[in-house]
Formats: C-alpha cells, structure tokens, sequence
C-alpha cells in the first residue's frame, strides 16, 4: 500500500520477551517519533496576492516556479509572477468565469476553461497571445494536460469528458458514461488513465487507449433530502491512488490497485472545494466553505494542520511541483501563497526503519502517548510576515479591439499625466506607479459592478463604462463596426468547429473506402481462377 498508519520505528533489535523489555522498546520509538514531530516547522504566508474582482476558482503553479495563474468568476485570468516588483497580467477573453486554469508541463502555455463554453490557450507574457476553441455545449468546468503536454482533457456540464490535441485543438474522443455534470476530470501521472468526478455522486477511473471506464466509486451520498456530489478529484503521484472532495464535507481516498477505499477524512464542516497532494505523496490539502484549509499526513492517517487566512470560503488550492510552496484562493478575492515547511522529514529514512524493524505491531503499546496528536492550527490574520511586494501592479492584457474606451475626465487626467506604462503596442497597465515602483490600484481606479459596490458597501450610481484599455490600434473604430467585427468572429469560431468535424468525417470515411478496398481485393484473389 501506498500509505501507512504504523507508527515510526528506529532500528532496535528487541523482542517481546518480557513486558519490561516491551515497555523499554516502545519508550524508545516514541522518543525518536517526538524527535523527528518536533523538528517540523510549521507553514508560513509568504505572498498576498490581491487583483481579482470575484471568487477565485483555482490555482495552478508554474512549472520553473516563477509565476502563479489563477482564475475568477470576474471572468479574467491571471498570472502572478514571484520576482519582486514585477507586475501581474490580467487576461481578458473569457465572457463568462473562468472555472479552471492549468499550466502545460513545459510550462509555456496556460490552458483556462470557462461559462462559456470554450477552452483558451494562452502564451503567459506580457503579450497575451491566446488561441480559443469551442470545447463543449455547457459550461466548461476543468482543463487538465497530459503529462507530455500533447493532449488535454475537458470535462463539462454536457455530461461529457473530452480529451484534445494541444497543437491542433483537433478533437480526439469523448467519454460519455457520466449521468450528471462533470465537474473535475485529470489525467494520471502516467497519462495512461483518466479520473473524474460528477454530480451523480460517482468518481470514474477511465483507461485512455481502450476509452472505456475501468471501475466506479460511489463516493457522495444524500443526506436531508440533497444530493452530494464530487466537486474535485486528483491523483497521487503514484498513480495508485486518487482523492475526492465532496460537497458532503468529506475526503477519501482510494487505491486504485485494489479498488477500496483507503483514508476517510470528516474534518471539515462544510462542502470540500479542492483537494491536492504534495509531491511527496506524503500530504493531501484541502480547501472548504468552511473558511480553513487543512493538511493531512497521509503516512499516519490523520489530520496534521488547520490553517486560517481567508475571510470567507476558500475555493481552490495547489502545491508547487516540487512541493516547496502551496498556494490557496478564496471569496475574498486573495491568492496567498504559504511556504509548506512541513515536508522537510526524511521519510525515506522513516519508511526504512518499517522495513528494517523485526517488532511485531502487537509487541506495541497501544497506550503510548502521541506528540502533537491534535492538529496544529496556524492563524495567517495574526502571523502575516513582512511582506514588501504583496500588492504588485497588474497589466490588463486581452482582446482590446472589442472594448471601449471609458470617456471620462479621470481617465483623460491620467493618460495625459502619463501614469500608465506601456509595456507593447496592445497592453496598457491600470496600476500607477509610486516612487517608481509599480503599486496596487485602488478602489477608485478599478471598475466596480454593482455587485462589487454592494459587497464593500459603497453607495452611489456605478459607472457602467467598459474598462479603458489600450487598442490595438488608434481608436477611432465606430462601436457598430466592432460589434459587427465581433460577430463576424464568432461565426468564425462556428465555421471553424465545422470543419474539423467535417475533418473528422472524411477520415472516417477514408478509413471506411480503405477499409472496402482492401476486401474487395481479398474476395478477387479468391475467386481468381488458379
């Protein structure tokens, strides 16, 4: 098995012979498991991120873990880059939230998913380079590379997971045994299989070269007349196991080897949003309506760490590739990013002593005592460090050819004052800079819904002007000729989702005349007099 809920052992050459000598062996483990316990430091907030407008939906690291991406309902995207005063991106293209981003392996390209139903693959540069396709009929809940970055998987409120080419966005299969949305697929580390969770209360193992699903977990349950349904799923390095967090506060996981339910986690009091596992494969987080992200220690089976830093839910979380850092994103529109610190035990060295130990577990004192047996909660209000570059300047990047420019007196004020940076031709920041170092904008910069106001408790009629960006080109485009333009656009995205799939036809159709060819001469050679 992958985990582990036996106690830690050194290497002590003893045997149960007598009860004093039981009693010497089992004082001498718990000395060396309070050692090690008491060598852990705990996680540290190491960076506040604050941009978006809306919930943020998830988080994903960048692989040379230099830059952060998150997705919001405000419908933007956004990359974080780690270099002390460097500014943000926002990307604008999406019409609707964006419910998923996710870095390739390579690190070049950023993949988000949306409400509206398509998938955008984005260069993440200051330039926004992004290229988007129509992936579904319903809302796109999850985007996820395989482990080559060649393929991506899709899953949708169309009950159906979907996996692409990434070079071409050329539509490979469809996987359509769910009754329900799907609301989280991922590839395994192998990229051999598929996992996905749905709102029929099952999580389904799918194999990838046979496009059938290999086993079903019934993993949620209905309780006071509501059904609960599996919000996100994900593997463990191994590829062995897999986890699943519910809406019915819960978190299990499961050995796909033997198809039984491993771990069982009820420490949240309200639906589990996200889940992940540290690269060691030793740690599972977790994020929930319950205002806390939780770690558990996989190897004892329990849990290990509360941790308090958003004011509302929290609704997604990530750990960085190497498992040094771990990143959260709640309602209140904050991305923290916390140094996990934990991870540092040897437990190659832990898993050794298993192996080399010759004691029986009923040789054990079941009475010995467990150092830091409660969870260790770590309150991010009261423990916040110095940070100097928490609020960096944000870059609007997007489709500006289709927004208008906001025609206010503000707006002329600052262009003529010159505090915006151009960073190219297309892209205008709406940060302004202080003393030279780039700042967070306020309040009075940002464009507000009405939502928004009500939410900060603000009064007085919003402005519904568009945001001002940076066009393309001077703007001196009619309004009539960019919505024009816009549609003429999306017909474009129409013909071409047509013509791959009349691409996809005539393959098969070849494959079919290949196919009627190669029997036809196979009944001429038969019938050919000898």
């Amino acid at each position: 098995m992958v985990f582990t809920s036996k106690d830690t052992l050194t290497n002590i050459n003893c045997k149960s012979n007598s009860l004093s000598k039981t009693i010497f062996c089992a004082y001498r483990r718990w000395k060396y498991k309070a050692k090690m316990t008491t060598n852990l430091e705990d996680p540290t907030l190491e960076r506040n991120f604050k941009g978006h407008r809306d919930t943020i939906t998830s988080l994903d690291f960048n692989p040379n873990m230099k830059q952060l991406a998150s997705g919001s309902m405000d419908s933007c995207l956004m990359i974080w880059n780690f270099k002390p005063q460097t500014r943000a991106y926002r990307f604008v293209g999406h019409k609707d939230a964006v419910t998923d981003v996710r870095f390739s392996p390579s690190g070049h390209l950023v993949a988000s998913c949306s409400r509206d139903k398509t998938v955008r693959l984005w260069i993440p540069s200051v330039k926004g380079e992004s290229t988007v396709f129509k992936a579904h009929t319903a809302t796109v809940r999850s985007v996820d590379f395989s482990c080559d970055g060649q393929f991506m998987a899709t899953a949708s409120d169309d009950k159906t997971i979907k996996v692409w080419s990434t070079h071409r966005q050329k539509f490979q299969f469809s996987l359509n045994e769910h009754m329900n949305w799907v609301r989280s697929a991922r590839f395994s580390p192998d990229s051999r299989l598929l996992v996905s969770g749905s709102d029929d209360k099952t999580v389904k193992v799918w194999d990838r070269n046979s496009k059938e699903c290999v086993h079903t977990f019934f993993e949620a349950r209905v309780e006071c007349g509501q059904c609960k349904h599996v919000n996100k799923v994900a593997w463990h390095p191994s590829g062995t196991c897999l986890a699943a967090g519910s809406t019915d506060n819960t978190v299990k996981v499961w050995d796909i080897r033997v198809n039984k339910l491993l771990q069982h986690y009820t420490a949240h009091n309200a639906p589990v949003n996200d889940v992940a596992f540290h690269s060691s494969g030793n740690f599972l987080i977790s994020a929930s309506d319950d205002n806390t992200i939780k770690v558990f220690d996989l190897l004892e089976g329990r849990l290990f760490y509360t941790l308090h830093g958003h004011q509302g839910s929290v609704t997604a979380t990530n750990f960085s590739r190497n498992g040094e850092y771990f990143a959260t994103g709640g309602a209140d529109e904050k991305c923290l990013v916390w140094k996990t610190n934990f991870d540092k035990t040897d437990y190659s060295a832990v898993l050794k002593a298993h192996k080399v130990s010759s004691e029986p577990r009923s040789a054990r004192l079941s009475t010995c005592p467990e150092p830091r047996s409660s969870p260790v909660k770590v309150n991010a209000h009261s423990q916040v460090r110095s940070m100097t570059d928490d609020n960096p300047g944000v870059v609007e990047v997007g489709p500006s050819l289709f927004s208008r420019p906001k025609p206010s007196a503000s707006s002329q004020r600052f262009a003529g004052a010159g505090d915006y940076c151009e960073s190219s031709p297309r892209v205008q920041s709406t940060s302004r800079l202080v003393n030279g170092v780039p700042n967070q904008p306020s309040l009075s910069d940002l464009e507000l819904t009405s939502a928004d106001r009500a939410r900060r408790g603000e009064t007085g009629t919003p402005d519904l002007s568009p945001p001002l960006k940076q066009p393309t080109e001077p703007q001196n485009i009619p309004y009539q000729l960019t919505a024009t333009l816009e549609h003429i656009v999306g017909q474009l995205d129409i013909i071409t989702q047509t013509v791959s799939i009349l691409e996809q036809r005539l393959t098969m159709t070849e494959d079919k005349l290949r196919e009627c060819l190669d029997n036809q001469q196979s009944i001429r050679l038969q019938v050919k007099p000898a």
